[in-house]
């Protein structure tokens, strides 16, 4: 059996050199939650409030091989022109990718680390959002990988065409 790179035997069938990403860290990075017109708002509601949420994914290089990802939300609620809550929050993950192929990593960034991150955050809103008075707030499932789509056709658009290198 093959020594792992801390010392300890490699498990059975799990090559040494293989792709592995690991999860470091994952912490709150900033987190405001308002309810600027309680008490006022917490009464019975007339309407559905309007709830809009946006989602983001930033990376951030730490090391050769070490990145921060960080999901932010933000959110508000709003029923006939008053608002009833608003939050941002970015809830940040420390990953480290060892033997990930260079056309592969940056997908696996922006895509399979903000998934293994949502659930946290998710939870984080809903709390919020219960403690302020109101029904918790429970997000749906985020297509990480249709977001990483749209901002590769994005950015493609941004950039010259590669061109082979001389030999």
């Amino acid at each position: 059996m093959a020594n792992g790179s801390n010392g300890n035997p490699a498990p059975e069938g799990v090559p040494q050199d293989g792709p592995q990403l690991t999860c470091l860290a994952q912490y709150i990075k900033d987190f405001s939650f308002e309810n600027p017109n309680a008490p006022r708002s917490l009464g019975p509601l007339q309407t559905q409030p309007a709830i809009n949420v946006q989602i983001n994914v930033n990376a951030n290089p730490l090391s050769e091989t070490d990145v921060e990802v960080a999901v932010t939300l933000e959110g508000k609620a709003e029923t006939n022109g008053t608002v009833l809550y608003n939050f941002e929050l970015t809830f940040a993950g420390v990953f480290r990718l060892l033997n990930i192929p260079r056309e592969t990593g940056q997908q696996i960034i922006m895509v399979d680390c903000p998934h293994l991150l949502f659930p946290f955050a998710r939870e984080i809103i809903a709390s919020a959002v219960g403690n302020s008075g109101f029904p918790p707030l429970l997000l749906g499932p985020i297509n990480f990988f249709a977001l990483f789509q749209q901002r590769v056709a994005e950015t493609a658009g941004q950039q010259p065409p590669v061109t082979p290198a001389a030999n």
